[in-house]
């Protein structure tokens, strides 16, 4: 179970700890440096701490479909670009209660990435709609029989259990 203890990162006087302080420290300890976040990574994180910023790691994870150590991991790597900060809120009834927040930065990153998001999403939308119209045209040129047979198979059977 991910466990910090609140004694690790006393939080500073504005509750906002930026990347290279206690709290982020405590947060993703032992943190190898690995492979850049690709792009989808990223959008997704951003997109659902912009909506969600006091969602918890493991809750993040869960919506990623990846583990906690990933999470984590992403998190950092986010932390480390200025993409986001991390606020800690001492009158929580729980004791380790963050927000991540979008820098100035990370909206911008979050923008750009949008752009590109949908930009390759349109682009494999039209990929599909010509492979769609070409399996159309192809079924339409095969025999008359071989259409029926086809067409029987897709249909859902009746009677016998």
């Amino acid at each position: 179970m991910f466990k910090i203890e609140q004694t690790l990162f006393p939080a500073p006087a504005d509750g906002v700890t930026r990347h290279g302080g206690s709290v982020s420290q405590a947060l993703f300890p032992l943190m190898a440096d690995k492979a850049p976040l690709n792009e989808n990574t990223r959008f997704t994180v951003l997109r659902l701490l912009q909506a969600n910023p006091q969602m918890t790691q493991r809750e993040l994870a869960q919506a990623l479909g990846v583990s906690l150590g990933k999470t984590n991991y992403c998190l950092k790597a986010l932390l480390d670009k200025g993409l986001l900060k991390v606020h800690n809120f001492q009158s929580s009834q729980r004791k380790l209660a963050y927000a991540y927040l979008l820098t100035p930065s990370g909206i911008a990153e979050k923008a750009a990435l949008t752009g590109r998001f949908l930009q390759r999403k349109m682009d494999e939308f039209e990929a599909l709609k010509a492979e769609i119209e070409s399996l159309q045209s192809e079924a339409e040129k095969s025999p008359p029989s071989l259409r029926a047979l086809r067409l029987a198979q897709d249909r859902p059977q009746r009677g016998n259990p």
